[in-house]
């Protein structure tokens, strides 16, 4: 039976009010009140609950009003199917006030574990008219049905206890003086979207794939291509784990029959949209988002770090992606008012001067790194922003970066902080922010010496497929040889592969790199001589993404939509350019709802394709006349009959989901070469072997590019190792194929004519067999040399 604990309730909210009290500043109360905030396991079949509600103050909302509601699933509850109507007793419990912080303590409620389901709880209230109402747990531990459902409360102590990586943990080891320890930059970066990266698409499935090759590796099993492309890396960055957005039209997740008694029938569904992790409601960010989760289990995400910090070869780190900056619009239905700042282009500004909302953020934060992340990448940095009104100008919030970065964890008894990259191309969105950013804003201005920025080579706007690309871009490659020891490099992440995606195919295409647009695409992102340039020329901490290694497809994945759904599909249209002939679209189970839908040929859906972009441009998007319009065209287009509004969202959903299920790496593993996924490796290795890569050029290094060009870019590297090695690199960027010339005579130090010089890399179209002397170099190609130092 649900009990509450009287004394402990009174007791939390006096605790409140001598916090707010005696603290000594708002802030200072906020954060520690919020530390208590949420559903919290206290003890076997205890918990202690406690919310920030000012709405209820300014609704004047009486305490009477005011309840915890308990939700107690019965003996058939699952979630593991699709749709199920369950039943629940309800327990309403009074609770305590202390002015908006509301507090409950409660006996008899069961925690979820991983094999136990748990009872799920939200705030709720009555209004004047008996109609009840929820406030939803923004620090909720568990969300299985999504954060505009009742929470799980979730035993975090016993999901800790079980994981099998506690001695990676035990062996982190403190700063100075017992300060908590200070986790360091990876040598390297594998981006990963969980459900495009697996067949099985949950964080589940990934764990079991990262397991299989460990015990591969572990007993000395066939390495094969499709496992080089987790193998070699030092670290793996999640996209965005947390909760997204909903369907905006439905169905919900949780859906209640109205009844106010005390048994509540509910109409139950499996979250099961597709996104990419970047449209947040703030709400639920310390949960994972449960459409990843086979099991319905935040253990998951446990059992994942734990396989990769437990791998055969050495430890891997664990990167949590982690979107702050912003709130879609569907955050005003998750979170009271106080939270937002005002509209912008994502949706809703976060109110970070206000100091609850600020010390919940950062809370929400440290519950979500506890699952055990070594280091944290902060999306959009350079929208952390708040207005001063002394100055009437708005200011970058520099202060709340650090408060991140100065967040301690706490897994298996060790105390930490993770390492921190910010991607913040700050002026943006001001019109000449590619000229004016430095990309080092953070970095300047934060304590830590090992605090990173995306550099500028790893912003969506560059498109390193089209001609001229690398010489432009010289003035920042000169930049990355010389400060960018703490950049994250590389022009291959989830940003730049989708905007590669939606660049005009009739714009000056780099047309060397294949003999098709896919194949263009394809060798762009996956190109041996930038990863050349990447691995073993430029300073800093090179990342990869998974798709694009695997050449799979990829682009803005997000089925939520409705009111824009068409529009986004419009404005992605292009991607079919791209990343889809008549081929791929022509294989069974491929675009199979756009099929349904009477597009049966690829032929089919370009023309349709081709036609709604410019009509959703002339119409200011006006859906009725679009579907007007669609009707009237000659030859009839393929597709339902006739265009409505209603239609067009219907194919709006198939095209989103259907290119949710082309972009998974699954389905592009039996593609990959022996020497494609090798040469890959066996850069990454190179990399991981000379650490002292990741420095600044230093006296007597020197970075350049063969001059004339003479319609061919050759870039050229010397590197000098402080341990004598010296690294000499020569990479065909772009052009024309080159005549036969020996690589050494490019560069002078090179050619000193004291030789030694060997061959420890090239490009798979050189092969294995040249060992140094006269080549020709066509685009992509690449070689690099060792030796020691002479004298």
């Amino acid at each position: 039976m649900i009990l509450r604990d009287d004394e402990a309730s009174e007791a939390l909210a006096t605790r409140c009010r001598e916090t707010l009290a005696s603290a000594g500043s708002s802030f200072d109360a906020a954060r520690a009140l919020a530390r208590r905030m949420g559903g919290l396991v206290t003890g076997p079949g205890k918990a202690e609950f406690g919310f920030w509600a000012p709405e209820l103050l300014e609704a004047r909302v009486p305490d009477g009003d005011i309840f915890l509601e308990i939700l107690q699933p019965d003996a058939q509850f699952s979630l593991t199917v699709s749709r199920q109507n369950a039943r629940f007793r309800r327990t309403r419990l009074p609770v305590e006030r202390a002015d908006a912080w509301i507090w409950c303590a409660v006996d008899g409620i069961r925690a979820g574990t991983r094999d136990v389901i748990g009872d799920f709880y939200a705030l709720t209230w009555r209004d004047g008219e008996g109609e009840w109402h929820r406030i939803f747990d923004p620090l909720a531990a568990s969300v299985p049905f999504g954060v505009f459902a009742p929470a799980e409360l979730y035993d975090l102590a016993a999901m800790q206890a079980a994981r099998s990586d506690k001695p990676y943990f035990e062996g982190l080891q403190p700063g100075e003086d017992g300060a908590p320890a200070k986790l360091g930059p990876a040598v390297n970066i594998l981006q990963i979207h969980t459900p495009t990266a697996t067949a099985g698409r949950t964080l589940a499935s990934l764990a079991r794939q990262v397991e299989h090759l460990a015990d591969r590796v572990r007993h000395g099993g066939t390495i094969e291509p499709a496992d080089r492309l987790f193998m070699g890396y030092e670290a793996v960055q999640l996209l965005p784990v947390e909760p997204t957005t909903v369907y905006e039209a439905g169905p919900a997740f949780w859906v209640d029959d109205g009844d106010y008694g005390e048994v509540l029938t509910t109409d139950l569904r499996r979250p099961d949209t597709t996104n990419w992790g970047y449209d947040v409601v703030i709400s639920g960010m310390a949960a994972v988002n449960p459409a990843l989760l086979e099991s319905g289990r935040p253990d998951e995400l446990v059992d994942l770090i734990a396989a990769l910090h437990t791998f055969p070869d050495g430890p891997k780190k664990v990167i949590f992606d982690v979107v702050f900056g912003h709130s879609d619009n569907q955050g005003l239905e998750a979170l009271n008012r106080h939270y937002f700042a005002g509209p912008n282009m994502y949706g809703q500004n976060l109110s970070y001067r206000n100091w609850t909302v600020r010390a919940i953020m950062l809370e929400i934060q440290r519950r979500k790194v506890d699952f055990g992340a070594d280091g944290v990448r902060v999306d959009g940095a350079q929208d952390f922003k708040w207005w001063d009104a002394d100055e009437e100008v708005m200011r970058h919030d520099d202060e709340y970066l650090q408060e991140m970065a100065d967040v301690v964890q706490e897994v298996a008894g060790t105390r930490y902080r993770p390492w921190f990259i910010f991607e913040d191309g700050r002026p943006w969105p001001q019109e000449d922010w590619e000229l004016s950013s430095t990309y080092r804003a953070v970095i300047d201005n934060q304590r830590d010496d090992d605090v990173f920025q995306w550099g500028p080579l790893t912003f969506a706007h560059n498109t390193p497929f089209l001609y001229t690309f690398w010489l432009s871009k010289w003035w920042r490659i000169r930049e990355m040889v010389e400060r960018g020891s703490n950049w994250i490099s590389g022009t291959a992440n989830h940003d730049t592969l989708r905007r590669g995606t939606q660049i005009n195919p009739k714009l000056n295409i780099n047309t060397r790199l294949g003999e098709t647009r896919m194949d263009i695409l394809d060798h762009a992102y996956d190109n041996p001589a930038v990863q050349m340039l990447t691995y073993a020329a430029f300073p800093g901490v090179p990342m990869d993404f998974l798709n694009a290694m695997a050449r799979a497809s990829w682009g803005f994945i997000r089925n939520q939509d409705d009111k824009y759904g068409v529009k986004i599909m419009a404005e992605e249209a292009i991607s079919l350019e791209w990343q889809v002939d008549d081929y791929a679209y022509s294989l069974p189970g491929a675009f199979s709802r756009l099929k349904a839908l009477g597009y049966e040929t690829r032929d089919d859906l370009e023309r349709f394709l081709h036609v709604l972009p410019a009509l959703v441009e002339v119409t200011d998007y006006d859906l009725d006349v679009i579907a007007t319009l669609l009707n009237s065209v000659e030859p009839r287009l393929a597709g339902p009959s006739p265009f409505t509004p209603a239609a067009l969202k219907v194919i709006a959903r198939a095209w989103m989901d259907d290119m949710h299920d082309y972009c998974n790496v699954a389905g592009y593993l039996d593609r990959l070469t022996e020497r494609q996924t090798a040469f890959a490796l066996a850069l990454r290795e190179f990399r991981t072997a000379r650490p002292w890569l990741r420095g600044n050029f230093a006296w007597g290094d020197q970075f350049s590019y063969v001059q004339p060009v003479d319609g061919t870019v050759l870039f050229t590297s010397f590197r000098q190792g402080p341990d004598g090695e010296q690294v000499y690199m020569v990479a065909h960027m772009e052009g024309a194929e080159t005549e036969d010339f020996d690589p050494l005579n490019l560069h002078h130090q090179a050619a000193d004519g004291q030789g030694g010089w060997t061959v420890a890399l090239a490009t798979p179209q050189i092969g294995p067999d040249y060992e140094g002397g006269p080549i020709v170099l066509r685009d992509s190609m690449g070689v690099v040399f060792t030796r020691t130092a002479p004298g």
